[in-house]
């Protein structure tokens, strides 16, 4: 039954929740949630994925990264502004139920549940890939089914032991990121003695074809590649329940996100393309592993392999991690099963993570059967709903924003710049980049995904109003 008082303010005199109210533990310092901040914006679809959008862009994916950085930087400060308003975990679902009504919190909700859960599906089997690069006799679906048990203990155990894996976990990404930068500019530098005393120079990024080498068309259509290597940046909305002082540190890590994006994707591109020509980049080979090996560090594609291996965990990790506090947050408004309320003794939301990890179960299954096929159509729900979490975000925002103009809900002191002129450019880019979809074969076999889930959810939705709504027909007679 929905519990009253928790998202739905049509009054004005009755104030949200206290980010005291869901019962959480507050283990995450300061320090971590930074480093969540910053491996959320740090993925495989940089270290492994860029290859192939270099490939299709050229130098011009640089360009790309910094439209869509912006973008997310937009969103990211949106969803801040609500946080400090109000600091929940699982907001986005919480924001799209107080500002757009019950149904946009309730597809929210499952939406960004089924985005992780799905993303941690593909991400398993991918651990398991990386894990065949040493020893290839162990199958795939064994790796992924060990390292899902290993990251569902993690979680289970308490939210200070997901912190600090997930904080290491960034540490080596961040690591890796730097270490090329600092070997790439060293490169770049006559002086330095280091790599290949012709072919490495900035003139790379013009001078062979053009910044648009591969024409404007390719560098558009490269976006919709380009805005899922950000899928996680909005994870550290997620952690506001359990963060230390959540006003103050969630401030900090957002603020953070410009200079993030500007030297983790901006900056190592413009690295790497300056060290190798765009052409020497393609598809399915990380652009890491190609740099390293070009410069001659020994086992180059071994540590890449291994920062790959640790970006997949990452990422499931903190699919687990939100997927539990999702389902708890759809639970608290009514929205799923009463019993994924539940904390256990050590203050996590035990239920909601077995649940999650259970479903998450299925990846080993697919992979076993047709990981080939079966995931290109899987994590599609994945890809069209990240776009729809975002763009959720900024019109909550703008609701948000008629509230306090109106006099109805508190002004926050951490406001999105420019707005609501740049909220509505963050939403038309968005839009541009669903639009974007329709132009190649995978977009539009994501797209038809898409529809079936939003189908799916808009039958659920109607079937547990029902349902809820007989239980408290039934309550009330009882009475």
């Amino acid at each position: 039954m929905r519990k009253p008082g928790l998202t739905t303010y049509d009054d004005p005199e009755i104030r949200p929740s206290t980010d005291d109210d869901e019962g959480y533990q507050r283990g995450l310092t300061s320090r971590t949630v930074q480093m969540i901040a910053i491996g959320g914006a740090i993925g495989t679809g940089l270290f492994y994925g860029a290859g192939g959008a270099i490939e299709k862009a050229g130098p011009a994916l640089i360009l790309a990264y910094a439209l869509a950085g912006l973008a997310i930087f937009i969103v990211m400060r949106a969803l801040g502004e609500m946080l400090i308003y109000r600091p929940i975990s699982g907001g986005i679902s919480e924001y799209a139920d107080e500002f757009l009504g019950r149904f946009a919190g309730f597809s929210q909700g499952w939406t960004y549940w089924a985005v992780w859960t799905t993303t941690c599906m593909a991400e398993i089997t991918v651990a398991g890939k990386y894990v065949n690069y040493w020893w290839p006799s162990i199958p795939v679906w064994v790796t992924a089914l060990v390292a899902l048990i290993v990251l569902f203990g993690a979680n289970l155990i308490s939210v200070g032991l997901f912190g600090r894996a997930e904080f290491w976990f960034s540490a080596i990404k961040v690591t890796a990121i730097l270490g090329m930068i600092i070997v790439g500019i060293g490169v770049l530098l006559p002086i330095s003695g280091l790599g290949p005393e012709t072919g490495p120079s900035v003139t790379n990024l013009w001078n062979d074809g053009g910044f648009f080498a591969t024409g404007f068309t390719n560098a558009l259509l490269s976006l919709q590649i380009v805005m899922f290597a950000y899928v996680g940046v909005e994870l550290v909305g997620v952690t506001a329940g359990e963060a230390r002082n959540p006003r103050v540190t969630l401030r900090k890590a957002i603020n953070s996100v410009p200079f993030r994006i500007g030297i983790f994707y901006v900056g190592s591109l413009i690295v790497i393309l300056s060290v190798r020509s765009w052409r020497d980049f393609e598809d399915g080979q990380s652009p890491f592993v190609s740099v390293f090996q070009y410069i001659g560090i020994p086992g180059a594609a071994g540590i890449v392999n291994f920062v790959l291996l640790t970006a997949a965990l990452s990422s499931c990790n903190s699919g687990i991690y939100s997927t539990g506090r999702m389902l708890r947050s759809l639970a608290q408004r009514g929205d799923a099963p009463r019993r994924l309320d539940t904390l256990s003794g050590r203050k996590v939301p035990m239920v909601g993570i077995v649940l999650s990890a259970a479903v998450m179960a299925i990846g080993v299954v697919v992979n076993v059967i047709d990981p080939d096929h079966a995931f290109s159509y899987i994590t599609s729900v994945s890809t069209v709903g990240i776009i729809v979490v975002w763009s959720t975000i900024l019109l909550c925002h703008m609701a948000y924003r008629r509230k306090v103009a109106n006099g109805e809900l508190p002004a926050s002191d951490y406001r999105v710049p420019g707005a609501p002129f740049t909220t509505g450019a963050a939403l038309a880019f968005l839009m541009l980049v669903f639009v974007l979809l329709f132009f190649n074969e995978d977009g539009r076999i994501a797209l038809v995904v898409g529809a079936v889930w939003f189908a799916l959810v808009g039958i659920g939705y109607i079937v547990w109003s029902k349902t809820i709504a007989r239980d408290d027909q039934r309550v009330s007679v009882g009475r």
